[in-house]
């Protein structure tokens, strides 16, 4: 059984539904282990106490700097013998440093179909504006492995979603975290941590059950 460790920001959505999956038995192999926020008031500090999973805060401005605070999620991690780190709308940047202890062990979720829409200031509502703006007919969400490229790490799992007429970046962002995010995300855990997912040459191929 894998060690997951969920690092959060905000009201945590996606991490509700990482623990609804668990309580499915949808997550095969893996169990919640620790969820970090950095941020003190988080929600999902509450939603992961509620679900009895261990929750610490690690807030950016403790630390002097990107790779002091990134040692401090390392620690933390390792402590709890965390095996796969997912990011679940966690807004801090971490250093390299993060990256290479974890190298294709973290997971993030985009609200966009990378390498569309992805980057730096691509995040939350932004993302959902940019598509708006740009007038495209689809839009999604994207699993990928986090690497030192902001959102460019090897992609694991897409999902479409429909951008409608009269769409504010409101509404799209409600329905690519209902059709496709909250989906994606505890089926992309679950096939890390089942062992079907293989990195080569920057491409994640998905192996079939056994």
């Amino acid at each position: 059984m894998l060690n997951i460790g969920v690092l959060v920001s905000g009201g945590g959505t996606n991490l509700q539904k990482l623990i609804d999956a668990q309580n499915a038995g949808k997550i095969k192999n893996g169990t919640l282990r620790v969820v970090i926020a950095s941020k003190a008031d988080a929600f999902a500090l509450e939603r992961a106490k509620k679900a009895g999973i261990e929750a610490i805060i690690l807030c950016r401005k403790d630390y002097p700097d990107v790779n002091a605070y990134s040692e401090a999620l390392i620690d933390a991690l390792r402590e709890r013998k965390v095996e796969l780190v997912v990011l679940a709308g966690f807004l801090t940047i971490t250093g390299e440093n993060f990256v290479r202890a974890f190298e294709n062990r973290i997971l993030n979720v985009h609200p966009a179909l990378l390498p569309a829409f992805g980057g730096k200031g691509y995040y939350g509502l932004h993302v959902h504006e940019a598509v708006l703006e740009r007038g495209v007919k689809v839009t999604g969400a994207t699993v990928h492995f986090v690497n030192e490229v902001c959102d460019g790490g090897p992609i694991v799992l897409q999902k479409a979603v429909e951008v409608k007429e009269g769409d504010t970046p409101e509404i799209l962002q409600k329905r690519v975290m209902e059709e496709a995010e909250w989906h994606l995300l505890p089926e992309a855990v679950s096939l890390f941590c089942e062992g079907r997912l293989r990195v080569e040459n920057g491409i994640v191929h998905i192996q079939e059950k056994a």
